[in-house]
């Protein structure tokens, strides 16, 4: 039998201004990172032994784990609670993870330097790593991904029945999928429970884990609607407003489970007094807390906000800008760092570590290509047509 591998594009590829602007930031990303790997990692950033993370960690891995979390609550919530109303947000959300890991992968091989290296990990096992655990992970986890998303290449390439076959046995990979996806996000803070004197304490606690994985489902949640909302107006498509606002209802409610724990720690651990006593600290934490709490449980609150446009766009910036902020401060800013021994962001203080411009040119290329792999995928494969608008796809 002869297969037909053409794929009936729905528009001619068009090079706009965006599309430009994206090309060239790949273009710089990739010409730094050549010379990353030709002169060492010196040359283009001002990272060392005394400050090994700086914009890399915090902005690739630290965020770009966290805004990937929407594939695997719209993948758990679609094929194992069976909301079904929900599917067709599932495609979007499952290409935002894939790309989003992606992302995340890239970054670290330009960081770590040794790409031809990266299968180490698999044969030379650390079992007190933490890294092994979210390195494993995350391999399986991006691969997890592929398969979820394969059946809308498949029909993109007008393979339906290969698509259908791997439809039918999605589940153990969804099932997989979200064990997966809860271990890395968690673990993300059990990497720095390790280091409890290196992390202030108003960030530090043993429920690290539990706060990672709580505030991953608010960015997760958000993310989702930040996509729906810009790939609705970039496509000139419907915007599925009234699922968007189930989503935005959630979010307070998983707001205030996280605020909970996050003050609830600090009381039990007798650290409320840092609240209003740490300088620079407390200012980025209070930041932190009206920014990525108080304002989207109260703008997500109003109705008319859960049920507009820009009512849902301005809400899942402000959330997902308040949780990036988080994870800037428990990964760079509110870390003690050892020349001298303080707790201060390293560009407000005389010492040492400042992000280069190739160390950013290098964070932004590889979000361009991002988007632009999301652009090209959503113009010429079915991203955007739930699984029951395919006969030979409903698999129930």
């Amino acid at each position: 039998m002869k297969l037909n591998l053409t794929v009936q594009p729905r528009f001619r590829l068009n090079f706009s201004p965006l599309v430009w602007i994206l090309l060239t930031l790949m273009g710089i990303a990739f010409v730094v990172a050549m010379m990353r790997y030709a002169f060492g990692i010196g040359v283009i950033s001002d990272l060392s032994y005394s400050y090994p993370w700086g914009f890399w960690i915090s902005f690739d891995l630290f965020t770009g784990v966290a805004i990937s979390s929407g594939g695997f609550l719209m993948a758990g919530t679609v094929y194992i609670l069976r909301i079904k109303e929900f599917e067709p947000l599932l495609r979007p959300s499952v290409l935002t993870a894939f790309i989003g890991y992606v992302m995340v992968a890239i970054a670290l091989l330009v960081d770590l330097g040794q790409p031809l290296r990266i299968w180490y990990m698999m044969i030379h096992w650390n079992g007190t790593s933490v890294l092994l655990e979210i390195g494993i992970c995350v391999m399986l986890y991006l691969t997890v991904l592929a398969i979820e998303f394969a059946p809308v290449a498949l029909e993109g390439f007008k393979l339906q029945k290969w698509a259908h076959l791997i439809h039918k046995f999605i589940m153990p990979f969804v099932i997989l999928g979200v064990v997966l996806s809860t271990l890395h996000q968690s673990s993300l803070g059990s990497l720095l429970l390790i280091q409890p004197s290196k992390l202030h304490p108003l960030w530090w606690t043993p429920i690290l884990p539990i706060m990672f994985f709580t505030s991953a489902i608010s960015i997760g949640l958000a993310m989702i609607i930040l996509e729906s909302s810009l790939s609705s107006r970039y496509f000139q498509r419907g915007l599925e407003t009234h699922l968007l606002a189930k989503l935005a209802k959630a979010i307070p409610i998983v707001l205030v489970i996280y605020g909970l724990l996050k003050f609830g720690e600090l009381a039990v651990a007798g650290d409320l007094g840092y609240l209003f006593t740490s300088g620079t600290m407390s200012i980025l934490f209070w930041a932190e807390i009206l920014i990525g709490i108080i304002t989207p449980i109260v703008w997500f609150s109003i109705k008319k906000n859960r049920e507009s446009a820009n009512g849902l766009l301005t809400g899942a910036i402000i959330v997902l800008g308040g949780m990036i902020l988080n994870r800037f401060n428990v990964s760079w800013f509110a870390v003690k760092h050892p020349d001298p021994m303080f707790y201060m962001p390293t560009f407000m203080s005389n010492v040492k570590y400042f992000p280069t411009l190739p160390e950013v040119a290098v964070s932004f290329g590889i979000f361009a290509a991002g988007i632009l792999a999301f652009g090209l995928a959503a113009k010429y494969l079915p991203v955007f047509e739930s699984e029951h608008s395919h006969p030979a796809h409903t698999g129930d």
